[in-house]
């Protein structure tokens, strides 16, 4: 959405955490981190972090797209 003053009303983040992926998956910090390392969530790493973007694991839990079929960042 628009504004008058022509920024965007973001609703949803671009991005996750994996500690929010974690919280959404109901599983532990822990498993949602090994998860991401071994490819199994698609996530990419921006210097020491690990972003998860939302269109990418919504596509991966609705099963139209897989974390070895899309790439992952180095």
């Amino acid at each position: 959405m628009m504004h008058q003053e022509g920024t965007m009303d973001r609703a949803e983040p671009l991005t996750y955490s994996v500690d929010e992926v974690a919280e959404l998956l109901g599983i532990a910090r822990g498993v949602a981190y090994e998860c991401v390392r071994n490819g199994s969530i698609p996530a990419t790493r921006v210097g020491r972090r690990w972003l998860v973007p939302r269109k990418r694991f919504h596509a991966w839990l609705d099963g139209t797209e897989t974390a070895s079929t899309a790439g992952r960042g180095a």
